[in-house]
């Protein structure tokens, strides 16, 4: 890995980094392998803010204030503004000013209210989140397809930039096909041509949420929610090579074998690539059942 790191030239002429390390298969978010560094105190305020957020995005740093506020926590305003900008964390409660837009990037209007979204690969979807580490933070970029809740693909990086996202983006085009509409928020990492060219050259439809609507981009949501609730926070995860290890083995959990009651006890994959579920004779027993299923090696997350 070491010896990987050093070939990778940050001031290439022509090649980014995201390139050189497709290059030489190594990962992005390994080659930007130390985590950014924060005194202890504020490593504490930011775990409590990333818990907080999770659960309730309409907070922002006043209610945010408040949350640390009602736990014994006295902290001034301007330093919750600046945790939560370093996390790349805003309120999505409607505000009178709306959030500065990056010069020269265009916004696109929502394609998805009243759509009805019943098939895979009619709409993907991508979204960012703030993802804590023991001594530090990365970023987490993914993509699904909106029907099935399947995790087309991720990344992680140390830095908020648009190369990051437009980096996850390309795999999934390559591996898994292409979607009619392609739905992410107004941030500048997606709304840069980085992100928007890669999906212009593949004539896919842009839609963007609306500002200050949460539900604009639930699916992916809960997404976070998700992978927040059931592994980050069980976890006190120390370095990037290790989170890596361990959310490639959740995704994998997440989309092959976690069953979600809203697409009625399928897993995403068997919803995507179109599986159904066997069936057992209904003359039989749920103990008939049990004792005639063949005894395969199952897989238990730890």
């Amino acid at each position: 890995m070491a010896a990987k790191r050093a070939i990778v030239e940050p001031d290439h002429r022509k090649l980014s980094i995201r390139h050189q390390c497709a290059l030489i298969e190594l990962a992005r978010a390994s080659y930007y392998h130390t985590p950014a560094q924060e005194p202890e105190e504020n490593l504490k305020l930011i775990r409590l803010i990333d818990e907080a957020y999770t659960r309730d995005p309409s907070l922002g740093s006043r209610g945010m204030r408040g949350f640390l506020k009602r736990r014994g926590i006295y902290v001034n305003r301007k330093r919750v503004q600046r945790l939560m900008r370093m996390m790349g964390l805003a309120s999505v409660a409607p505000r009178k000013k709306t959030t500065i837009r990056a010069k020269g990037h265009r916004i696109y209007p929502y394609l998805l209210r009243s759509l009805d979204i019943s098939r895979p690969d009619q709409v993907w979807a991508a979204d960012i989140t703030y993802i804590r580490l023991k001594h530090g933070h990365v970023f987490l970029v993914a993509v699904m397809d909106w029907h099935s809740r399947y995790v087309l693909s991720w990344e992680i990086s140390v830095t908020l930039d648009d190369d990051f996202c437009a980096s996850v983006l390309e795999p999934a085009l390559r591996r898994r096909g292409m979607p009619e509409i392609f739905n992410t928020d107004q941030g500048s990492q997606f709304t840069g041509h980085a992100f928007t060219g890669v999906l212009h050259d593949h004539k896919i439809r842009i839609s963007m949420d609306g500002r200050g609507r949460a539900m604009d981009n639930i699916m992916i949501e809960r997404l976070w929610r998700t992978v927040k609730y059931h592994h980050i926070y069980l976890r006190d995860y120390e370095a990037t090579e290790e989170l890596l290890a361990g959310l490639r083995d959740y995704f994998d959990y997440y989309n092959n074998e976690r069953p979600h009651s809203s697409l009625d006890d399928r897993t995403p994959a068997e919803v995507y690539f179109g599986k159904s579920i066997p069936e057992a004779p209904v003359s039989m027993s749920p103990m008939e059942q049990l004792n005639n299923m063949k005894e395969e090696p199952v897989s238990i997350l730890i």
